[in-house]
């Protein structure tokens, strides 16, 4: 009898840790999401060095699950907001977080 329980014991927390190591992560995406998320990056990359009044090569772009993170410097909080304005229009873009700092 104490076998049996043992045995079903070790089964249940077997099955458990297997689960729980299943699990997807927030802090991880597929493989799927990464190529999503590569293609938002680069529709914003162009998008910034298609305009004119955004010094495109001067921003950093990072994308996570669709978030865009934005960061670099800029000559003008014009020129900032502007490329904020443009990485919303992207289509694919969940969030942006404007980290782009004046000189």
């Amino acid at each position: 009898m104490n076998i049996i329980k043992l045995l079903v014991l070790s089964s249940i927390f077997i099955m458990t840790t297997t689960l729980f190591g299943c699990a997807s992560t927030p802090q991880r995406e597929g493989f799927g999401e990464w190529i999503d998320d590569s293609m938002i990056t680069s529709k914003v990359k162009t998008a910034l060095l298609g305009d004119s009044a955004v010094s495109g090569l001067d921003i950093h772009v990072e994308t996570f699950k669709g978030r865009v993170h934005l960061s670099g410097l800029v000559d003008s909080i014009t020129e900032a907001t502007k490329a904020e304005e443009l990485v919303r229009d992207v289509n694919g873009v969940v969030l942006v977080k404007n980290n782009i700092t004046v000189k």
